[in-house]
């Protein structure tokens, strides 16, 4: 199955954040809201994702004591949110408080429980980044350890990059999500994403999901690029 495209509003304004979810919302995407959308702008984002009954990935990377996950999660869990994040290094008592504060908010709200995602390497994150952390090995090891901690705690999946992705489907099997972003299509810039890797070489791999950010989000067409990548994830 071809990898679900996710926008990601990270862009400085709620006008053009509106604009795109207008606009993409007709080609069934996933939207992330990440720092930039949830601290700026989150009551107008949240409006038109929900005037346009899009789905939405709410990536805050969570980190803190269990306690005070949990109360984080309950907080922001609401309709329309699909998925979330925390980070697996909270640990695994973080990741089972945060996974029962989803499922216990969701059914308060009478909705479906969002999926939780822990996030293993950050895909701006090289092998040579990985000593000056004090993690011993490569991305691939340490996402192998840190998801063996998620799906423990009964998270959905992990936030990886494309390239673990093979290693971990094999591990943990086809069912456990990988949620990969600094997707970039051939020809343009990687930015600050150290571990990139085209929309075909995410289908090949098996992700579940592709984040695409600026090569969408700063297009002059964004529908005719969204369109295009989403050719490529479909193959």
């Amino acid at each position: 199955m071809a990898p679900r495209l996710v926008v990601a509003l990270d862009v400085p304004s709620a006008s053009h954040a509106t604009s795109l979810v207008e606009r993409l919302a007709p080609l069934g995407v996933l939207f992330k809201i990440g720092y930039e959308a949830f601290y700026g702008y989150a009551d107008e984002i949240r409006a038109a994702l929900a005037s346009q009954e899009a789905g939405y990935a709410l990536d805050l990377k969570l980190n803190d004591i269990p306690r005070t996950v949990e109360a984080a999660v309950h907080a922001v869990v609401r309709p329309g949110v699909r998925l979330l994040t925390v980070h697996a290094l909270g640990g695994a008592h973080m990741l089972e408080a945060a996974v029962k504060a989803a499922e216990e908010r969701a059914a308060e709200l009478s909705m479906p429980a969002p999926d939780v995602y822990a996030v293993t390497i950050l895909t701006s994150i090289g092998p040579a980044d990985l000593g000056e952390l004090g993690l011993a090995g490569g991305p691939g090891e340490n996402a192998i350890r840190l998801a063996a901690l998620a799906r423990d705690a009964r998270c959905a999946g992990v936030v990886c990059s494309v390239h673990e992705v093979a290693d971990l489907k094999a591990f943990f099997g086809t069912t456990f999500g990988t949620f990969c972003p600094g997707i970039r299509p051939s020809g343009t810039a990687h930015g600050d994403q150290k571990r990139a890797a085209t929309p075909r070489e995410a289908r090949e791999a098996g992700a579940d999901y592709a984040v695409v950010g600026r090569p969408i989000t700063e297009d002059a067409d964004p529908l005719n690029a969204a369109r295009a990548i989403l050719a490529e994830l479909q193959g």
